[in-house]
């Protein structure tokens, strides 16, 4: 999975590194490397990926209009 980026006409480096970062970022490379910089135990990964699967589970019982409104609160936002 090697990510390849050439370099357009009068680009710069800076340019060129934020092209690959967002590239990696959408390939889920840069989740990837944070987790798996630590040691998981198998139990540890057995349950993250059974909270994945209960929260899955409830977005799709939740009707469509309120979907995007559960979760977690946004950081810095007072909820009202």
């Amino acid at each position: 999975m090697a990510i390849r980026i050439k370099a357009r006409g009068g680009e710069s480096a800076e340019q060129i590194l934020r092209r690959f970062k967002k590239l990696c970022e959408k390939e889920g490379l840069t989740k990837d490397m944070k987790r798996r910089a630590y040691y998981e135990k198998p139990s540890e990964k057995r349950q993250r990926a059974q909270r994945k699967s209960l929260k899955r589970i409830q977005m799709a019982q939740l009707p469509p209009s309120q979907q995007r409104m559960s979760g977690p609160p946004q950081r810095g936002r007072r909820p009202g």
